[in-house]
């Protein structure tokens, strides 16, 4: 039976595409990583889209490692803060949501329900913290650390964390504002709550000095395929970016974290799987496949080479391209993505050249690459749509503008045709356009139950 929901789509952004050449194509605005100009002209094609949000990659340091590389690639070298960023582009859009990364490993939760507070109501309900825990070592030593924590610790503050940005979120009731000139009372003094948090990583007294938002709390948005991260997702979020490597992977991962949510009392529909899929799309399969080989024929093999190093924490120095991938390089566990290492280990293990690596690296590392005619990319979303593999796609367009221009232009129509995309936002804020349901104050519904 085809499903009675629509797709839901975002748009991924790294300032000038998910590719690390992207700043090479002859559309980018070289001069964009430092004006608003650029990323607004992206926020006002993906609202003229009625796209559901724009999502704001980030990784709160430069990179470190191969300066010669790194002088070749801009992508972690030049870029806004996301915070800052989305109540800029919020100021001046009105439908489309925004999603922004903010690391548990690197913030206090107070500052975190504050700010994210403060940004849905000043978007008037289009906020969303994507939880991370970050995943790498160039972070950690610009805040007090000596590179990146174990896993499980991250895992275990980030829990907590979010716990605690939770219960500051609940401390206005909804209705805790009377704003009461004739008695000159402002809110009630029983619907504000003093949350006194004592746990292993933090102590939170509160209440949140600013007022429940618009959306109840801001949308949670979180990627993850470790154990933890599963659980964590099924506890706490609403919208769960994946690497979107086969339609059976992502199945399998779709029911897995759907098939945890009702013990924590929830509905599957208040969760949106989203897997990233990186677009390139011409009007024939020979167009689209050139924007590709525009941009690996860009890709300086020194850039990919350190990105690949870099995922793999492994010295690829001396290693030739046209060689096998030096199996004894490859490290048992992963520090970061789970998924993703998985991925190029499958890759590895067919026994391809390094070189072959680092192209597969650069088209997977956000994403599975999808290449072909407005129809093929319709049916590839439609086809895992049906199938519950996702409920909708992040698009890690490999050129921004452009990439974005070609799929409004080219793949919505033929979305739309098919029924699968709406012609118009459903509602005003970020949670009634992806259809979640309004949280309930724990306040409230502790009384309700009483």
């Amino acid at each position: 039976m085809a499903r009675e929901d629509k797709l839901k789509l975002g748009t991924f952004v790294y300032t000038f595409g998910f590719n690390p050449a992207s700043w090479l194509h002859p559309a980018a605005d070289v001069t964009g990583a430092n004006k608003i100009d650029h990323l607004l002209n992206v926020a006002r094609i993906s609202e003229q889209a009625k796209l559901d949000f724009m999502f704001i990659a980030d990784s709160p340091a430069a990179a470190i490692g191969d300066a010669e590389a790194l002088s070749r690639s801009p992508t972690k070298m030049n870029r806004f803060e996301p915070l800052t960023l989305i109540t800029a582009l919020a100021a001046m859009t009105e439908k489309l949501g925004f999603v922004a990364t903010a690391s548990t490993s690197y913030y206090e939760p107070y500052n975190i329900a504050r700010i994210f507070s403060s940004i849905d109501h000043l978007s008037g309900g289009r906020a969303c913290w994507n939880v991370v825990t970050s995943d790498h070592d160039e972070t950690g030593y610009n805040f007090n650390r000596e590179g990146l924590d174990p896993h499980a610790i991250r895992y275990e503050r980030g829990e907590e964390f979010v716990d605690v940005v939770f219960g500051l979120w609940d401390s206005f009731e909804p209705d805790a504002l009377l704003l009461d000139r004739e008695n000159g009372i402002y809110h009630d003094k029983e619907k504000l709550h003093t949350l006194n948090h004592k746990g292993k990583h933090f102590q939170v007294r509160g209440p949140l000095n600013i007022a429940s938002t618009p959306q109840g709390r801001p949308v949670i948005a979180q990627a993850g395929g470790s154990e933890a991260g599963m659980e964590l997702a099924a506890r706490t979020s609403e919208i769960v970016f994946s690497l979107a490597s086969s339609i059976e992977r992502n199945g399998a991962f779709y029911r897995n974290v759907k098939g945890r949510m009702a013990k924590y009392g929830r509905i599957e529909d208040d969760l949106k799987m989203m897997p990233g899929i990186v677009v390139n799309v011409g009007e024939t399969k020979a167009e689209a496949q050139a924007k590709v080989d525009f941009l690996i024929d860009n890709l300086h093999p020194d850039v990919g080479c350190w990105m690949l190093g870099e995922f793999l924490e492994t010295d690829l120095s001396g290693a030739e391209l046209d060689k096998p991938f030096p199996m004894e390089r490859l490290p048992q566990q992963p520090k970061g993505s789970k998924a993703l290492f998985e991925e190029l280990t499958d890759f590895i293990k067919q026994g391809h050249t390094l070189g072959n690596l680092i192209h597969h690296y650069a088209e997977k590392s956000t994403g599975n690459g999808i290449t072909g005619t407005p129809t093929e990319i319709a049916d590839f979303m439609e086809e895992w749509f049906e199938a519950r593999a996702a409920d909708g796609f992040i698009l890690m367009f490999p050129t921004l503008p452009a990439s974005l221009t070609d799929f409004t232009e080219l793949v919505l129509p033929e979305l739309r045709r098919r029924g699968l995309f709406r012609e118009e936002y459903e509602g005003s804020t970020l949670r009634e356009n992806l259809g979640l349901s309004m949280p309930a104050n724990r306040y409230v519904a502790a009384r309700q139950k009483g």
